[in-house]
């Protein structure tokens, strides 16, 4: 319906006039070749409409069409293994139009010509309520899609259906008292508006990332939330990478809201590629791809950011854990700030939008570990970790100053371990975790009871070491004493055999909490002894010369099968320091 025409064009935003019938955040269709649109302001008959596609060809006088419905996203089967771009288009689909995004395009998100073999578990006559999961779908061979009754319809199953459906086929009905619902194995849900749960839980078990500074010093919890903020160049994107790759979630949803082409081109080659450490099968067959570079329309990587956590919540509903990533929320902000100048509005600091704080805790607060709908009260989370990209490295950055009031870890990313060669490069001075209490109980349960104890040891000689090397810059290493001299040494172990972590290493990229607990009390356990030996007069000289040390710094490639290895090396420590 042609609602409206075009009076002005200013990149990404259109004005349109005649468009009293429409609504805050509708979708409509821009220009000849209908390009996508979404109404962010409205002024009696003028409405301001963000385009997600390129605007270049608008011209004053334009239609606009409408289509009464917001901006939702389709959720079903066919989500994993898929790739699609800032507004749930698939580009896997695209692609075989041409090797370019035509504007206009107009595929949907989901395959209607799979059919999907659905097998129910519930049967006529059954009562069930939103939430209630009536059967399933094995998406991949890692992951069962598990279809759920839609948010509102409450009632009795008068038909069900078991076979082969494409998303589109009716596969069962549900008398509410509002009348008949049919039943599909796909939902639609508005990206802007939080899927419903019950009840929130407090986080209380680590995500494990097999990144040791990350699990042992400053760790995230499933449900939980992480920033990651860095200049150029200092590792953001291979961190993330690697949290995509080992975290102990169940499903991954990895945005690519704004990063570089060739960032994100690496993306879409590598993860097909790469093996579920679990499983062995590939690691697609649990992840969900947003692309939306750079060179991509700007408004896009706001929609992206939407799109991608209403697919996480989605399986976090089914019960799922589920890791999102995304690369870069600076690029999101930086779209906040041109729409907003466009619409002439009053700028907060350094030109973005003064909601800028509002719209990232928004975002942020869609993470948790829920109790959710269904009569079965099953358990998800949704853990949210963003990359976060300041103009230098600042992170008096606002950008950075907003996601840091909301989110309960940082792992603060340092250039000058970058240019050392130190990967990932989080620096363990000015990071933290707020999580630490609340992973207590777990690692005192399933790993040992003085782990919170040697994490506390280490990261204290660490903060020693950053005190000790400001007096050796100012009068020398003769000025210190021989125990800190050790200090010093053993920091420097805990740095390199503990922190630095090859991504390229098969043995070293991912380690596990067990094993990282072993190689860091090693450590701790060489500097407590040779504490001792120094004690009684030792000089600090033999014992540095002690073959231990080497095999202290080979424990990362000792396999997580032969963890006994540490053990033995440990009762070396006690018997030979």
């Amino acid at each position: 319906m042609d609602i409206g025409k075009i009076i002005k064009v200013s990149g990404p935003l259109v004005q349109a006039k005649g468009m009293k019938t429409s609504r805050m955040f509708e979708v409509v269709r821009v220009g000849e070749e209908r390009l996508i649109g979404e109404i962010i302001r409205l002024e009696e008959d003028i409405a301001s409409i963000q385009v997600y596609e390129e605007t270049e060809g608008l011209k004053v006088g334009d239609p606009v069409f409408g289509t009464g419905e917001p901006l939702r996203v389709e959720l079903g089967p066919g989500l994993l293994k898929n790739i699609f771009d800032g507004i749930q288009r698939p580009l896997l689909q695209i692609e075989k139009q041409g090797d370019f995004i035509i504007r206009g395009v107009d595929i949907p998100s989901l395959d209607r010509s799979i059919k999907w073999d659905f097998k129910p578990i519930v049967k006529k006559g059954d009562v069930v309520e939103s939430g209630d999961i009536i059967g399933e779908v094995e998406e991949t061979p890692l992951i069962k899609h598990r279809i759920m009754v839609p948010y509102g319809a409450n009632g009795e199953i008068i038909k069900i259906k078991e076979g082969l459906f494409s998303v589109e086929e009716e596969i069962g009905e549900v008398k509410t008292d509002k009348g008949i619902v049919p039943l599909y194995l796909m939902q639609k849900w508005p990206v802007r508006n939080p899927r419903i749960f019950k009840k929130r839980l407090n986080p209380d078990t680590p995500l494990v990332t097999g990144q040791r500074v990350i699990d042992t010093l400053f760790p995230i919890l499933k449900g939980g939330t992480a920033c990651i903020p860095g200049p150029f160049g200092s590792g953001k994107t291979v961190v993330l990478h690697q949290i995509a790759k080992w975290a102990d979630s169940e499903i991954v949803i990895y945005i690519g809201c704004g990063e570089r082409g060739n960032e994100m081109a690496d993306v879409l080659i590598e993860f097909p590629k790469l093996k579920d450490p679990k499983s062995g099968r590939p690691l697609m067959e649990r992840t969900c791809l947003i692309a939306n570079t750079s060179n991509m329309p700007v408004a896009a990587r706001e929609a992206s950011i939407y799109t991608g956590v209403t697919i996480g919540e989605y399986f976090r509903d089914m019960g799922y854990s589920v890791a999102l990533m995304a690369d870069s929320t600076s690029r999101w902000a930086e779209a906040l700030r041109e729409i907003s100048g466009r619409m002439e509005e009053m700028p907060g600091e350094e030109g973005y939008p003064a909601y800028l704080g509002t719209r990232v805790a928004s975002f942020y607060e869609r993470a948790g570990k829920v109790i959710c709908l269904g009569k079965d009260d099953r358990i998800g989370s949704l853990s949210l970790i963003g990359a976060v990209s300041p103009p230098g490295g600042d992170l008096t950055d606002p950008v950075v100053q907003m996601t840091l009031r909301v989110v309960k870890v940082f792992w603060g990313l340092d250039d000058r371990l970058a240019y050392q060669r130190h990967f990932p490069a989080i620096n363990w001075l000015t990071s933290y975790s707020l999580y630490e209490r609340n992973i207590e109980k777990f690692v005192k349960e399933n790993i040992s009871d003085d782990f919170m104890d040697i994490r506390s040891q280490a990261i204290s000689i660490l903060e020693k070491e950053a005190e000790l090397l400001e007096i050796v810059r100012l009068v020398g290493m003769e000025t210190l004493s021989t125990t800190d001299r050790l200090i010093l040494e053993v920091a420097r172990s805990i740095r390199e055999d503990f922190l630095h972590q090859s991504a390229f290493d098969e043995m070293d990229a991912y380690t596990t909490l067990k094993k990282q607990y072993l190689m860091l009390k090693t450590i701790i356990l060489f500097y407590y002894q040779s504490s001792k030996e120094i004690e009684k007069g030792k000089p600090l000289e033999e014992i540095l010369k002690s073959p231990i040390k080497d095999e202290i710094a080979r424990m990362r490639y000792i396999p997580e099968n032969k963890t006994e290895e540490i053990l033995e090396l440990q009762e070396k420590i006690l018997n030979s320091v």
